[in-house]
């Protein structure tokens, strides 16, 4: 077979075929046939994270980490970037395709019309502590939102499905502004039918009340709309698993879109950008970076905003961040972690430590100041990662509901615990 891999068990000395399917997986069922001595059951390949095994098939994002390549679609990120807009991404990754003119005003406006909640999900919200953290309240708030669409629960209907995934894109912002607002004391501000996607987010989380006016800078809508468009999907992620993982068993969109928020919550994942600003902050001044340096260095700290799972080279998102950060800070004023986080990066890519181990800038390292400087307090970072990758988490739970290959998601394991034993 010359598309395969002969593996000689040296413990027995049988030989085995594994197929190579195109060209470069395999599967890990065929293992099975390589049987350990006295066992009868087939040996497993143990992968702690997941770092080498392809749980799924996917056709929505392609990543080349040791390029800095980044397509949905196929299309580079950096071109979707720059001549396209959110809502326009979000039906790409969806429905693999850009929308006509037609499809996209279709979208937009089922889109649109499902951004209000229901009165007693916003006293829900309210039930919360003052000081509740707002990804809290998401998780809790988006898994509540199961209960008030019982059909959704009706995955292998296409019609159904698509209506939760307007439903889901459409309030995710509205959440998201509530539980921000809710922190600060201030009224709920519903969503407006008039104003784009972006704008209509802004302004719940930012118009003062109901009575008075609020324009958000157009630089500003722009910068965001770009930030949401690079946080769309990002493939097999933490957070993306979570949602396959739990679609898997088939529950609702509303459940699993409420797993993967949670597992976005994390530090290492959604919190990545906050964790940013509290390093730059601790550092406080240019002269101290070199300390900082030396302390990772030397194993005692992480370099918070450096290296990535997937990408060993300087992640595409974060070069198209760094130039759209001038923009803003034209109308906001340069904030003044920027020449801390340029001499952290100057120094980083000019240090064989650093480079030797590919720890080049990603998307958290810019995307946080950019944040700070739109006026969102650090603990609305994540949420802000949220909103966006509704879509991909949508199109990746789409994917994997639809899929005949895909089965409930039940991984092997090493176990290493005693032998048979009797009670005593």
């Amino acid at each position: 077979m010359p598309n395969s891999l002969t593996v000689r068990d040296n413990r027995t000395g049988k030989e085995y075929e594994i197929p190579v399917e195109n060209g470069y997986y395999i599967k890990a069922a065929d293992l099975k046939q390589i049987k350990a001595p006295g066992l009868d059951a087939g040996i497993v390949s143990y992968d702690p994270g997941l770092m080498q095994t392809a749980s799924v098939k996917s056709r929505i994002t392609f990543i080349d980490g040791d390029k800095g390549i980044l397509r949905y679609r196929g299309y580079p990120i950096d071109e979707i970037a720059e001549k396209k807009n959110y809502m326009e991404t979000a039906y790409l990754v969806v429905n693999g395709e850009f929308p006509t003119k037609s499809q996209y005003d279709e979208w937009v406006h089922n889109i649109t019309y499902h951004t209000l909640v229901h009165e007693n999900l916003k006293n829900f919200m309210m039930g919360f502590r003052y000081d509740a953290h707002p990804m809290g309240m998401m998780v809790a708030t988006l898994g509540a939102l199961s209960t008030y669409y019982p059909e959704a629960k009706l995955v292998s209907d296409a019609q159904v499905r698509m209506q939760q995934i307007f439903r889901l894109i459409g309030k995710i912002p509205t959440i998201a502004a509530f539980s921000y607002r809710h922190s600060t004391g201030w009224p709920y501000v519903d969503p407006s039918n008039d104003i784009g996607y972006v704008e209509n987010f802004l302004t719940m989380m930012f118009k003062p009340s109901f009575s008075t006016r609020y324009e958000p800078d157009p630089v500003l809508v722009k910068a965001l709309d770009v930030l949401f468009i690079l946080h769309a999907d990002h493939e097999q992620n933490c957070s993306a698993n979570a949602m396959r993982s739990v679609g898997s068993s088939r529950p609702d969109p509303y459940s699993c879109a409420a797993a993967a928020t949670a597992a976005l919550y994390g530090p290492l994942h959604g919190g990545a950008n906050e964790e940013v600003i509290r390093m730059l902050k601790e550092i406080g001044s240019v002269d101290k970076v070199p300390a900082l340096i030396q302390e990772v260095k030397a194993g005692k700290r992480r370099l918070m905003g450096f290296g990535h799972r997937v990408y060993k080279n300087y992640d595409p998102r974060a070069k198209i961040i760094k130039k759209m950060a001038d923009q803003v800070f034209q109308v906001t004023g340069r904030n003044p972690l920027l020449d801390i986080a340029l001499e952290l990066e100057r120094i980083a890519l000019s240090d064989d430590y650093f480079i030797s181990r590919k720890l080049y800038p990603n998307v958290d390292f810019y995307s946080g100041l950019i944040y700070q400087s739109m006026g969102f307090p650090s603990d609305i970072f994540p949420v802000l990662f949220a909103i966006p990758r509704m879509s991909g988490w949508l199109a990746q739970w789409q994917e994997g509901v639809t899929d005949p290959e895909q089965k409930i998601v039940r991984p092997a394991q090493v176990y290493l615990g005693s032998d048979l034993r009797h009670v005593p």
